[in-house]
């Protein structure tokens, strides 16, 4: 079981006005925020969910599909239909008693793909009638868990080209690849400076602006290999 996180959260709604004692909280913790599957190899896997209140939780789950993502022509894809969609995540919606955990499970019913698809599953609290007498701040905090359906043949192919301390990375291969864990050293490379990372999906480019002339050092983690690179 991976560690309980907090990171990747969506601030789903605040009501009410805030007062000087501390807000009420609906909160969730969620066992893993990032799941990779593949047709005929992994297909399924589960994400623990868990009410961390003191409160009952009411949670709706839904996912949908993001289309060339990080490209201009990024969209969403929404299907209710798990066949069209090519994505079953069971149950839609659950009842969570303070402290009690449940199961969500995320299927691939994909045959095979040539392409890393993605989707994006939200679990959120749903909030209903609040009764009370005094005013105050309900935080929801809600979670939307990257979901790679990776391709039979996964081949990870990214390029950079720097100019100046301009380093542009280029992905043409068919998966998403991690491009971080990212420092540009002196001379000496006795002080470092830490440099942005990013995931770098299929087909997308992504620039960083350098604080230095000297080299750039990145890891690119594509699956199944890790590999630090100098620029």
């Amino acid at each position: 079981m991976n560690t309980y996180r907090h990171l990747g959260t969506l601030c789903v709604a605040a009501l009410g006005a805030i007062l000087a004692t501390a807000p009420a909280r609906a909160e969730l913790a969620l066992s893993n925020l990032i799941v990779e599957l593949q047709p005929g190899k992994h297909i399924r896997e589960d994400v623990e969910v868990w009410n961390n209140s003191p409160e009952r939780s009411f949670v709706a789950i839904e996912p949908r599909e993001i289309i060339d993502p990080s490209l201009p022509s990024q969209r969403v894809f929404l299907d209710p239909d798990p066949e069209k969609l090519g994505l079953l995540v069971s149950p839609s919606r659950m009842i969570l008693e303070p402290g009690q955990r449940r199961l969500v499970r995320i299927a691939t019913v994909s045959t095979g793909t040539d392409r890393e698809h993605v989707f994006r599953v939200t679990i959120k609290p749903v909030i209903g009638g609040i009764k009370s007498n005094d005013t105050g701040l309900m935080v929801v905090v809600g979670y939307d868990v990257l979901v790679l359906v990776r391709p039979a043949k996964p081949f990870a192919n990214v390029t950079a080209n720097r100019t100046g301390r301009k380093l542009t990375f280029r992905n043409s291969g068919n998966v998403s690849v991690e491009v971080v864990h990212g420092q540009q050293c002196d001379a000496a490379r006795k002080n470092c400076a830490e440099l942005p990372g990013k995931r770098l999906y299929a087909g997308a480019s992504w620039a960083v602006e350098l604080p230095s002339d000297q080299p750039a050092d990145y890891l690119l983690k594509s699956p199944g290999k890790s590999e630090r690179r100098s620029y």
